[in-house]
């Protein structure tokens, strides 16, 4: 059996003039999905379109606005704070320029290496000085004046940092030349209580000062650390151990030449003491002595010979100098009786 023809099957077309009359305006209908027609007016599309594009355009006015607001915010903070930590930097609001002015009264015979004060010069200079330059940042300015601000505090802080860095590279090289300064001090100290020491062996009138001393010594040869206090403390005590033994040395210099003096006063004082016990003792006046003379015409006769002078005893102030034969070979001036022209005898 024949099929009767369908609009669905491919390849058949309905006559010509069917088809014509048939078929409506496509601006007057058209068929829905579900086989159903409606009609479209003309300038529906038209209104569409442009209601598309001005929402399309409204839309990216808006995302515009919303993109400019927050890269203005950014802007804001970004500036806000560069100019914060430009007037009140890490540390405190004078940090940096605290360390400058510790460094500054720094010369430089008092650092390590000369050429952290030439840096820092170098550095304030280029900072335009120590003073940071005011620079605004308002919510109300707009985006790109808020960028260049932002940028001029930011370039500033890197300049102050580079100040920052330089100063405490000064204290760092004044830090240094002081430990090596103390360092040296404690070594010397060490080398003269060391020769100290040994030249104080059997002159100290208390040896305890001496091991004191070299107590003191071996104390001072543990300081370590990288800190110049320490050596500094260290050579406290190893002076005043020096001082004990230096007193120690004194006191018995002196006791020594104390004792020899008392030793000369004692030995001149015992011989003086012996001169005494061998002189003569004269208390009962003296010994008259009996010699023949002749007196003047050949007459004989004898005469009483003047007595003789006492023989003092040597004194303390004459020394172990005098001795008593002297006093015993004085010549004879007594004349015997005789007179000094030559006459002898009574009358």
């Amino acid at each position: 059996m024949d099929k009767e023809p369908t609009s669905g099957d491919q390849g058949i077309s309905p006559p010509s003039g069917l088809e014509d009359s048939q078929t409506p305006p496509a601006s007057e209908s058209a068929e829905d999905t579900d086989g159903a027609t409606r009609t479209r007016p003309r300038w529906m599309i038209p209104v569409v379109t442009a209601a598309a594009v001005v929402v399309l355009i409204a839309a990216g006015l808006i995302c515009w606005r919303v993109v400019s607001n927050r890269e203005h915010t950014q802007a804001v903070e970004r500036c806000s704070g560069a100019v914060a930590r430009l007037e009140k930097p890490a540390g405190g609001a004078d940090a940096r320029t605290a360390h400058y002015q510790e460094a500054a009264g720094i010369s430089s015979d008092q650092v390590k290496d000369v050429k952290t004060v030439i840096a820092m010069a170098r550095a304030v200079k280029n900072a335009g000085g120590i003073k940071p330059q005011p620079v605004r940042c308002d919510a109300s300015m707009k985006t790109r004046d808020l960028e260049a601000a932002a940028d001029k505090a930011k370039d500033l802080n890197g300049r102050y940092d580079k100040l920052d860095r330089a100063a405490k590279a000064v204290l760092a090289s004044r830090d240094a030349k002081d430990l090596d300064d103390a360092r040296t001090a404690l070594a010397a100290k060490k080398e003269e209580a060391s020769r100290l020491l040994g030249d104080s062996d059997g002159k100290v009138a208390d040896n305890a000062t001496r091991e004191a001393l070299q107590a003191a010594i071996d104390q001072a040869g543990q300081t370590k650390g990288g800190k110049a206090k320490a050596y500094r403390d260290a050579v406290g005590p190893l002076q005043a151990a020096i001082d004990q033994v230096n007193a120690s040395m004194q006191a018995k210099t002196q006791a020594d030449q104390q004792a020899a003096e008392e030793a000369v006063q004692a030995a001149a004082q015992a011989q003086a003491q012996a001169v005494q016990q061998a002189a003569p003792s004269y208390s009962g006046g003296y010994t008259p002595s009996y010699r023949p003379s002749y007196g003047q015409g050949g007459g004989g006769g004898w005469s009483a010979p003047a007595p003789a002078a006492p023989v003092p005893a040597p004194s303390k102030s004459q020394g172990s100098s005098r001795n008593w034969n002297d006093f015993l070979n004085r010549p004879d001036n007594t004349m015997h009786g005789c007179r000094p022209d030559g006459g002898c005898g009574i009358g």
